[in-house]
């Protein structure tokens, strides 16, 4: 069920007010009467933040101005302590508790399934001081002794995010996996190899939910009578493009449909030499066999032909990119990753502030432009950021949130949109041609 600005806009006042202010007092933030409650000093950093990600301290006092409290550059900096980094963290926590959906992007392909479901990580390095609360991957570099890894899902029809969840920087991603929930019936799942595992695409087949992956290198493959193929030499005799059931894994044996198609010369020369230097770095050599894999891409899925074709599996592996994008756009313009300071628990509070500001921007962008096959997610996000202003005003009690809103959405749904392109097509062209191709 898709969500209003109404609905946004009590979320929105829940996590930065009664929330901020509960986990305040619970983590010992706020211990007595001040001006600084935690649910200014929280919509401080979330709203000064989302506004300006470079904001400095002098910058969010100003913020904080606007929400009717006045503190100096170094009181602020004062205030950034373990006990505000836990306010923060449980705040961000009851921001991800909250499931919020937009109407179903206008793309018939995905009304196939119950959910397109893209699901991935990414790490944060975080400074040493804090590597007892968060291990990195260890090693000789102190740059990786601490990180957070940053867990989400996303559902690419409603746009219903699932986290990010936060684990240890070390943290394997079928880990985090197999502590997802569980996906629903008819619901269609697109991860890389990562999150190659034979035991969850057995769970997820058992669930009644689909996946497509690439086919990871080594994976034993049976015929359906039993007999053991192997990948390389079985490709050259189906020729350039194939479809064909097999059986995967020596003790699983699901059955499975393998997708194949052999890619342009430029792109395979591409993969082999991607796969040489990193091999290299491993000072180790790379197999013929999976040399000759490069030449081809491989995909493996439970559903069946009347659901996904072998051209459907091939755009929906694409739109794979999107969780990809989406921490691009949480990075590089969020700036997520990215802080002023040296202090520890102040970068602490601003990473968590930071992510919290994505989610909200996330809610803003389902209610304006999700339903949009043609939606820029990037020109929406600078919008949402050029508003951040109103919506400190709104949440000072200076004008309605569900007016700023509203507004919001009136401007993203005018002019955040991507143009066509004829050379290489977006991705919501492709899955869009998909379906045209279905009519004609």
């Amino acid at each position: 069920m898709s969500t209003t600005i109404s609905q946004v806009s009590q979320a929105i006042s829940q996590v930065l007010g009664e929330v901020a202010q509960v986990s305040a007092l619970k983590t010992g933030f706020t211990q007595r009467r001040s001006k600084l409650s935690g649910a200014v000093f929280v919509q401080t950093l979330v709203l000064g933040w989302l506004n300006n990600p470079q904001a400095s301290l002098g910058s969010l006092t100003q913020t904080a101005a606007a929400l009717g409290v006045k503190l100096s550059p170094q009181g602020l900096d004062y205030r950034f302590s373990p006990q505000a980094a836990d306010c923060l963290r449980e705040v961000l926590e009851a921001a991800v508790s909250k499931l919020i959906c937009a109407v179903r992007v206008a793309i018939p392909v995905f009304e196939r399934f119950s959910a397109v479901i893209v699901q991935d990580s990414s790490v944060i390095v975080l400074p040493q001081a804090l590597k007892e609360q968060w291990q990195g991957c260890g090693g000789s570099s102190t740059q990786t002794d601490s990180a957070i890894k940053l867990s989400v899902r996303l559902d690419l029809s409603c746009g219903g995010l699932q986290g990010p969840v936060l684990a240890q920087g070390r943290t394997h991603d079928q880990k985090l996996q197999a502590a997802s929930s569980a996906l629903p019936q008819g619901a269609l799942r697109l991860t890389d190899l990562g999150y190659f595992d034979l035991d969850s695409f057995e769970e997820l087949d058992s669930e009644g939910a689909y996946f497509i992956s690439r086919l990871k290198s080594g994976t034993k493959l049976f015929c359906e009578d039993g007999s053991e193929l192997l990948v390389p030499d079985m490709l050259e005799k189906l020729g350039p493009s194939f479809d064909v059931k097999v059986q995967l894994g020596a003790r699983h044996r699901l059955k499975v449909r393998l997708l194949g198609v052999r890619v342009p010369k430029e792109v395979a020369d591409q993969r082999k030499r991607k796969l040489r230097e990193s091999a290299r770095k491993k000072m180790r050599q790379p197999s013929k066999a999976r040399i000759r894999l490069c030449e081809w891409t491989l995909l493996i899925t439970n559903a069946p032909d009347s659901v996904v074709s072998l051209e459907d599996a091939l755009v929906l592996a694409q739109a794979r990119w999107q969780i990809e994008m989406l921490f691009k756009l949480w990075k590089q313009y969020g700036q997520i990753d990215e802080w002023r300071s040296h202090k520890p628990y102040r970068i602490l509070c601003e990473l968590y502030a930071k992510l919290v500001a994505m989610i909200i921007q996330h809610w803003l962008l389902l209610v304006s432009c999700w339903s949009y096959p043609d939606r820029s997610l990037i020109k929406a996000a600078q919008t949402v950021s050029s508003y951040a202003v109103m919506l400190t005003c709104a949440m000072g009690g200076l004008i309605a949130l569900d007016v700023v809103i509203e507004h919001i959405a009136s401007c993203i749904a005018s002019g955040c949109r991507m143009n066509t392109r004829k050379s290489h097509p977006n991705s919501y062209q492709l899955l869009l041609n998909l379906s045209q191709e279905a009519l004609a």
